[in-house]
C-alpha cells in the first residue's frame, strides 16, 4: 500500500481531543506534535490538525479521501445537530461548547463489539493496552513511516484461539467471553451483516445481549459508536449517571437513579440525537473532573 494524504479544509466540528479521548475509541494513540495515529480496519492514518484545515496521511487499503469521509461520518451536519441540542436548556449548551469537536465515529462492527467487551470494569490505558496485544499476536502486520502496525483480528483469524491464550493477554475475567462471542459470530448465532441491515433497534440490541459479555450500557455503546448508527440509544455509565442526576434529577444519592428514569428523561429531552447529547455530557463531566 502507498502513503496518501488528503487535506479537508475550513472544516466545522472536528477536534482531534474531542474525537479521540471522548471514549468511544481505543486505538488512536496522540503523538508528541499534537497529531493522532490510529488503525482501523486495513488503514492506518495519521491525523494532523493545522488552523480550520485537517491532514490525514497514512496507508489505505482503497481511497484515502472515500474511507475518511466514511469514518468521520463527515457528511453528517454536526452544526445543525449541535444547534437543535443547545437550544434544549443551558447545560446542554455549556457541554456542547466544551466538547464541540466531537464526531461519532463509523467503527467496525466486529472490532467495537470486542472492544467494549474488553472495556467493561477497565481503564482506558488497560483497554488499549489488552486491545494492542490482541492485535500484535493475532492481526496482520502493517508497516509505515519505519513503525509496525497491527489491525483487529477478524472472527476468522481468533477461531483457534483458546480461553488460556485470551487470559495470557491480560484479560482476566473477559478471556471465556471473547472465545464465546468469537464462536457464537463464527457460527451465525449472532449474523453481523444481518445486524447492519435490521432496522429495528430493538431487535438489535437484543441480538447483541445475547452475545458473551453483552450487558445493556456495552450493547449501547455498540449501538452508538459501530456502523449501526442507532443516535437514539443513551448508554449510561458512571459519569452519564452523575451528570444527568445533577441536571436533571437532583437526587441526592445518585447510585439510587435508575436506568430507566435517566432513558426516559434522554427520550423527552433529546429524542433521536439522544446517544450525540450523551457524548457531549459525557465529555463535559468527565473533563471536568480530570
Amino acid at each position: 500500500m502507498e502513503e496518501q494524504t488528503y487535506i479537508l479544509k475550513n472544516i466545522d466540528s472536528f477536534e482531534l481531543e474531542h474525537i479521540f479521548d471522548c471514549g468511544q475509541c481505543f486505538r488512536w494513540n496522540k503523538q508528541a506534535d499534537g497529531s493522532y495515529t490510529g488503525v482501523f480496519k486495513n488503514n492506518v492514518l495519521n491525523v494532523q490538525k493545522n488552523g480550520d484545515n485537517v491532514i490525514f496521511k497514512g496507508v489505505c487499503n482503497g481511497n484515502i479521501q472515500n474511507i475518511v469521509i466514511d469514518y468521520f461520518d463527515l457528511k453528517r451536519d454536526y452544526k445543525q445537530i449541535k444547534n437543535i441540542l443547545s437550544k434544549i436548556d443551558e447545560s446542554m449548551n455549556i457541554s456542547i461548547k466544551y466538547g464541540s469537536g466531537i464526531r461519532i465515529l463509523n467503527q467496525d462492527l466486529w472490532e467495537t463489539i470486542i472492544s467494549f467487551i474488553i472495556s467493561a470494569n477497565n481503564n482506558i490505558p488497560r483497554i488499549k493496552g489488552i486491545i494492542e496485544r490482541l492485535s500484535k499476536n493475532y492481526g496482520k502486520k502493517i508497516e509505515w513511516n519505519g513503525e509496525k502496525y497491527y489491525t483487529f483480528p477478524t472472527p476468522e483469524e481468533l477461531k483457534d484461539v483458546t480461553v488460556e491464550q485470551y487470559r495470557n493477554l491480560g484479560l482476566g475475567f473477559r478471556d471465556i467471553r471473547l472465545y464465546e462471542t468469537t464462536h457464537m459470530v463464527l457460527d451465525k448465532k449472532v449474523d453481523l451483516e444481518e445486524l447492519q441491515k435490521e432496522p429495528d433497534t430493538l431487535k438489535v440490541r437484543e441480538k447483541l445481549l445475547s452475545l458473551s459479555g453483552v450487558g445493556p450500557k456495552v450493547a449501547d455503546c455498540i449501538l452508538l459508536f459501530s456502523t449501526l448508527k442507532r443516535f437514539e440509544v443513551f448508554p449510561i455509565d458512571v459519569w452519564v449517571r452523575r451528570v444527568m442526576n445533577e441536571l436533571y434529577i437532583k437526587n441526592e444519592d445518585e447510585t439510587k437513579v435508575s436506568k430507566k428514569q435517566i432513558e426516559k428523561i434522554a427520550q423527552e429531552k433529546f429524542g433521536n440525537i439522544a446517544g450525540i447529547a450523551q457524548q457531549y455530557l459525557f465529555y463535559w463531566k468527565r473533563e471536568q473532573k480530570a
